[in-house]
Order: structure tokens, then C-alpha cells, then sequence
């Protein structure tokens, strides 16, 4: 049970309680190993060992090298770092390259192409239209079906040599609906050939804890991850990057996929500059409790991942059923439930739209019946605005004013859902 008395934890998507092994791992670096990781003294190397220890173990769980491991205080910034990180070392480029040709103008048309899918979470969306108002980028939005799945078609006309950078979260966190990562990387991976753009990012976020991360695997140049997703502390993420990418090569038999070496962290421009932490591309000194918190979750993470992702699955499977029986007109939003060892969404996710009910009002209720929900994305859920990603797959707000959010997470057991199913009725009840 999460919380205190009789209350219910039904939120994990928005965040997760600290898991005890990850506490019990990052004890010590708040008193005992308090050493500043700079300093070249036996206290600040202790502590520094202590993440060149995480880095290692993350960057082995993950199959990408030491050094492809990047901390920062959390997944905006680690978003931040690569949307704006490549497009800055990208127009440095460029104004480099027609210098040496002289030629470049304060007025030069150059702007490299951002492709972004339309249900990022808003640290994506934000950053980037930030960016375009700053006259720093073009950005294309990648519109998604009624599924929440991003348009392959459609990307494939949105690619052209401007093209920087695609950014296509993993799983989505208000409706869990999984992107096809692996697909979308062969089809840039494709366009780009033998050159260097454009470059693939992936949110992976919310996808960390149930499905298979590795970069190189999935066919990403950059992936994003956070601590408190998972079970680890708030406070920090970090930016992974993939050091091989597919590369579609035709052949007499046919087309066929091999490897090759992908950019260096060269390409990305630090956004944080100051004593050159995170081998140059984040400096501030080191939050080492964070970071070994960090590696700590991800470990225990990857050991029961298989083991959690089946049991959430059918426990959240017998509570939609339960929900379309107190509501018959209630309706998932996303893809359906069901499933085999490919989910077509999180196996903890229910985003349930449900007619006569207004979600905000919803959201009190329940809560003053011990059942914590939310209606979105707990980044965004203060603006009060409708979710962008039902927007954006319905075309309107009306479904968002109805929808509600449930996600299970460790905690979660059949007793507390049957609980939460009698809230839910007498919501429904209550507004006729």
C-alpha cells in the first residue's frame, strides 16, 4: 500500500516511490561519502569512483559504452540537452562550413529541420516550439492515428536533407501507447545512408521499467531516462547514446540490415557550461546519491522487468473489465489491452474515457475517496489545460474532459483495485 491510512496510489505514471534497495544504496553518499567529485583528495575520488561505478553499471545493462552515459538533473534537461545540443552543434557547423567558403551572412536561410511526433511530452513539444520562435529551427509535427501511433508514411514525407533530428517517444505517458522505435529507426537509418543526419532520439521514459531499452537494439542515436520513473530518486535522468545505428544496405539478395558506428558526442553542444562535468557535456557539480540511486533502480529494474511487466498486465487487464461492466459506455484511449509478449501499450496504463463524467471533477472525488488518478501528465496537470495527446489524436478536447488516467505500478494488488473499482462505481452512480 502506498500512502498512509487507507489511501490508494493509482498515479506510477506521474511518479514512483523510492524502492528500499535504492535508498538503502544511496544512504551512505549523503553523510559517510559526502566528498565533491572534483577534487582530486582521496574524499573527492571515493566519490567520484562511486559514479564511474554507476555509469559502468548502467552503460553494461544497456550495451552502450562508458562513456555514452551522460547524467543530468532529470529527463527535461536530458531532452533539452539533445534537441538543443544537436541543433546548436549542427548551425555552428554550417556557419563554420561558409566562413571557410566565405560566404555566410547574418541573414542566412539555413534552418535545420526538427521532427517531432505530435504527443511528446512537453518537455519535447515545448523545447522545440521555444526553439522555432527563436528562428533556430523548422518544426514539423508527426501526426498520429486515433491509437496514438505515429504515421510512418507521413514521416517518411516530412524527412529531407535539413533534417537534424527526429525525436519519437517510446511509450507514451498518458495513454501508453508503445511507438514502433525500431521501425522508425530503420526508415531514418535508411534515408540518411552513409551520412550523419538526421539523428534519432527517443523519450524512454516511461518504457524503461516494462520494455527493452538498449539502444543499439532499438536503432537509436540518443535515449532518454529518469530515476524517479522507476523507482529511484527524483532529481535525476540521463541521456544514453547509442553507438550503433541500422544502416539499410541493398544487396543482389536483397535489402538486408547491418551496423555501423554512429556519431560521436561531439555532434551534441553542452547546454550547461561552467567546470566541464559529464565529460564536458553537463557541468554542475555531481549529485552522487542521485546517480547511484540512479544505477541502482535501473538494476533492479532490468532483474524483475519480465516477472512485473506480466503480473501489471493481467491485473490491469481484470480492472478494465471490471470498469466497462460499472460503465458499459466507458471506452479506452489508445490501443486495446490486450496482448501478448509484444504489448500494443504499457501493461500498467488504463486511460479510460468515460461519457457524463467530467474528469476534473472526477479526479476529486476519487481522491476524497482514498483513490489517487490523475487526467494527464502530472508535468502539465497545474495549467489545467486538456491533454495535447487525446488533442491530438481526436482532433478536439471533448474526449479529454471525460478521460481519466489510471496506472498500477509495484504497489498495486488485487485488493486495492477491487477498492478502487467501488469508487469508481460510485462515481458513475453519482453523476447518473
Amino acid at each position: 500500500m502506498i500512502g498512509t491510512n487507507k489511501r490508494i496510489y493509482l498515479d506510477y505514471a506521474a511518479t514512483t516511490p523510492l524502492d528500499e534497495g535504492v535508498f538503502k544504496a544511496m544512504r551512505p553518499y549523503f553523510s559517510d561519502i559526502f566528498g565533491n567529485p572534483g577534487s582530486l583528495h582521496s574524499f573527492g575520488q571515493e566519490a567520484m569512483g562511486a559514479i564511474d561505478k554507476s555509469r559502468e553499471a548502467i552503460a553494461k545493462m544497456l550495451e552502450v559504452d562508458f562513456r555514452d552515459v551522460i547524467f543530468t538533473s532529470s529527463a527535461t534537461e536530458a531532452n533539452n540537452l539533445v534537441l538543443r545540443g544537436i541543433v546548436k552543434a549542427t548551425r555552428m557547423t554550417r556557419m563554420a562550413s561558409e566562413l571557410s567558403e566565405k560566404r555566410h551572412s547574418e541573414h542566412s536561410d539555413y534552418l535545420p529541420r526538427v521532427i517531432v511526433s505530435a504527443v511528446e511530452h512537453d518537455s519535447v513539444l515545448k523545447t522545440t516550439r521555444d526553439m522555432e520562435q527563436e528562428g533556430l529551427i523548422e518544426l514539423k509535427i508527426l501526426p498520429v492515428d486515433e491509437e496514438g501511433v505515429v504515421s510512418l508514411p507521413e514521416l517518411k514525407k516530412l524527412l529531407n536533407d535539413k533534417t537534424v533530428l527526429v525525436s519519437v517517444m517510446y511509450a507514451n505517458n498518458e495513454i501508453g501507447t508503445i511507438e514502433p522505435i525500431s521501425k522508425i529507426g530503420a526508415e531514418i537509418a535508411k534515408f540518411r545512408a552513409t551520412g550523419t543526419y538526421p539523428l534519432f532520439h527517443t523519450d524512454a521514459v516511461q518504457a524503461l521499467q516494462y520494455l527493452d531499452c538498449r539502444p543499439n537494439e532499438l536503432g537509436v542515436d540518443f535515449m532518454t531516462i529518469s530515476g524517479h520513473k522507476i523507482y529511484g530518486p527524483k532529481g535525476v535522468g540521463a541521456l544514453i547514446m547509442g553507438r550503433k545505428t541500422h544502416n539499410i544496405k541493398q544487396g543482389a539478395s536483397g535489402t538486408k540490415q547491418d551496423s555501423r558506428l554512429s556519431v560521436p558526442w561531439s555532434m551534441l553542444q553542452a547546454q550547461i557550461t561552467g567546470g566541464g562535468q559529464e565529460f564536458g557535456l553537463r557541468s554542475g557539480t555531481e549529485n552522487v546519491a542521485n546517480i547511484v540511486g540512479l544505477a541502482e533502480a535501473v538494476r533492479v529494474s532490468e532483474k524483475i522487468k519480465q516477472e512485473e511487466a506480466k503480473r501489471i498486465f493481467g491485473l490491469r487487464n481484470y480492472f478494465w473489465e471490471k470498469i466497462v461492466l460499472i460503465n458499459r459506455k466507458a471506452r479506452l484511449n489508445g490501443p486495446d489491452v490486450r496482448g501478448g509478449e509484444k504489448y500494443a501499450r504499457l501493461p500498467n496504463n488504463i486511460n479510460v474515457y468515460l461519457p457524463g463524467v467530467l474528469a476534473e471533477e472526477a479526479l476529486t472525488y476519487l481522491d476524497m475517496q482514498g483513490v489517487a488518478v490523475s487526467t494527464g501528465s502530472a508535468c502539465s496537470a497545474r495549467g489545467a489545460e486538456p491533454s495535447h495527446v487525446l488533442r491530438a489524436m481526436f482532433g478536439d478536447d471533448k474526449i479529454a474532459r471525460h478521460s481519466l488516467r489510471i496506472t498500477l505500478g509495484r504497489g498495486t494488488d488485487r485488493r486495492q483495485v477491487d477498492v478502487a473499482l467501488g469508487a469508481i462505481r460510485k462515481l458513475v452512480e453519482s453523476a447518473g
